[in-house]
């Protein structure tokens, strides 16, 4: 099985299907290490009993990271009814029980209070930083942890089904910061019970979809660099929602050389971010202050 010298360059998107049971660091690494690339990051951590699409970037494509994790996301998540858990899904220990089964009625009538922008209280358990401190490990420690409210965007929630009273299946479509796992507990008090998430799953992240997805297993079996090869994503895929401007290859040398590029005629209005691009290669993103594009993040593909 052919694999790349350790540290070669490779520049591309890989939208894994994570499966249940694996974090978030340690698939990266495994993709990482498949493909031998100089540098790899993730586009929003996936909580390792939650399964789904957790995009990687691999070389280059780590610059356009945090439009990822800007990006809207979508999930499928399973609300078991009458267990409050420590973690606020299947993992932690029981923490109170409740008798109150809400009906199908009930649980759509309550569904609209957590449409929009709302307050939410992030899990203890979850990687969000105390005094320099991962929450997680206070938690773990038998610390008291209570992180501050903060406001998140809720653009779609909806019940899609009904296993039996103990249970309902949900999809949300969110934005940046949101958690599932407290969105699940919150509906469920307010419902006038207690809950947890038993499954969740990550359908949607930005550009990336679960049907554009591979497993890790099927990455792995690929094991040829070429076939490998066939299963990245071009960096400028993170970038789709943002106009592209053609160059000339002197324009991009200038751009990419860290200096501005005076335009004469059809400049972006002032304060516009666009993609440069010569042909199909991305040379780099620009800001557009009316008359020229300042480079912001330069691109060596």
């Amino acid at each position: 099985m052919s694999r790349r010298k350790k540290g070669e360059k490779v520049d591309g998107w890989i939208v894994l299907d994570k499966p249940v049971g694996l974090g978030s660091t340690p698939a990266v690494s495994r993709v990482r290490r498949l493909f031998g690339a100089q540098k790899a990051g993730h586009g929003g951590t996936l909580d390792p009993l939650a399964s789904g699409i957790l995009p990687i970037a691999l070389g280059e494509a780590t610059k356009t990271v945090p439009f990822i994790m800007d990006a809207r996301k979508e999930y499928r998540f399973t609300l078991r009814f009458g267990e409050a858990r420590a973690t606020e899904d299947a993992e932690g220990e029981v923490t109170a029980t409740s008798d109150v089964r809400p009906t199908d009625a009930a649980i759509e009538a309550a569904l609209p209070a957590f449409l929009g922008e709302i307050e939410q209280r992030p899990p203890a358990f979850s990687a969000l930083k105390i005094d320099g401190k991962r929450a997680y490990d206070l938690a773990r420690a038998g610390e008291s942890v209570e992180l501050k409210l903060r406001r998140v965007l809720i653009e779609r929630l909806e019940m899609v089904g009904r296993p039996d009273a103990d249970h309902a299946d949900f999809v949300v479509q969110c934005g940046k910061g949101t958690y599932i796992r407290s969105l699940g507990r919150d509906l469920a008090l307010a419902l006038g019970t207690v809950g947890h998430l038993s499954a969740l799953r990550r359908t949607v992240v930005g550009p990336f979809r679960e049907e554009g997805s591979i497993s890790l297993s099927k990455l792995e079996a690929l094991g040829h660099i070429p076939a490998l090869f066939g299963a990245l994503a071009p960096v400028a895929t993170a970038l789709d929602d943002i106009p592209a401007l053609a160059m000339t290859e002197a324009q991009a040398d200038r751009l990419c050389q860290g200096q501005p590029v005076l335009l004469t005629r059809d400049a972006p209005p002032s304060g516009a971010l666009v993609r440069a691009e010569v042909g199909s290669r991305l040379v780099a993103l620009v800001r557009s202050d009316g008359a020229a594009l300042q480079p912001v993040r330069v691109f060596n593909l």
